[in-house]
């Protein structure tokens, strides 16, 4: 059994879960193993490198996978999937939804995603476009970033997904300061942008995502 890690702060709360649950050792370092950005990892999961990881929303349809109701959601704004503002169009190339939902609203610049955004956001937040912001604003919906899916091994990671969004997950105090100290992003920040992200995608998430996935269609059929 093979998961794909992306290791953004976004999906810590994952991280520390699986670091403490009682899983097979081997399970735990395939973790390790498979660590990359998202696009790549949504790469990894289509050719079946891995057998299960959360992936970008836009990838998440394809019939060789199963998508479970966990993933990664901003309710309102999520200050880790910005525009620049007055920048020339530019995409982020370890983003796939993010890029797209750039298009399905409009806002030209350059995408940033992750933890990199999330820095330059906390430093100059006048300067970019949160772009879920923009899309709560628009639709009056939360918006779905990513959704965990699987290729193989499904109740295994059916029950793996419950147990993750089943309660609060706390994070110890020196994995919060390695990260902040890795990222140099305060532990103060990382609990506050924690709080806008939640994992489960219940009947109104699953109706932004429909939503936004048939937005995509139509750039992609009038381009």
């Amino acid at each position: 059994m093979l998961f794909g890690k992306i290791d953004y702060i976004n999906l810590l709360p994952f991280h520390v879960f699986l670091k403490k649950a009682s899983l097979p050792s081997a399970f735990k370092r395939s973790c390790e193993h498979h660590k990359d950005v998202p696009s790549n990892i949504n790469a990894k999961l289509r050719t079946r490198k891995v057998h299960a990881a959360v992936i970008s929303s836009v990838e998440s349809t394809r019939k060789t996978l199963t998508p479970l109701n966990v993933g990664i959601v901003a309710k309102r704004h999520v200050k880790s999937v910005l525009v620049k503002k007055n920048s020339l169009p530019k995409k982020d190339p370890a983003s796939a939804t993010s890029n797209k939902l750039a298009n399905v609203l409009g806002i030209e610049g350059e995408v940033f995603i992750g933890d990199r955004a999330l820095k330059l956001y906390l430093n100059e937040p006048e300067a970019y476009i949160d772009l879920a912001q923009v899309w709560t604003q628009r639709y009056h919906l939360p918006f779905v970033f990513a959704r965990f899916c699987v290729n193989e091994h499904q109740s295994f990671y059916k029950r793996l997904a419950h147990a993750i969004v089943r309660k609060p997950i706390k994070i110890p105090r020196y994995i919060l300061e390695t990260y902040a100290k890795e990222r140099g992003i305060s532990t103060h920040d990382i609990q506050e942008y924690l709080k806008v992200i939640s994992y489960t995608i219940g009947k109104k998430e699953q109706k932004a995502l429909f939503m936004f996935l048939k937005k995509v269609r139509m750039l992609q059929h009038n381009a």
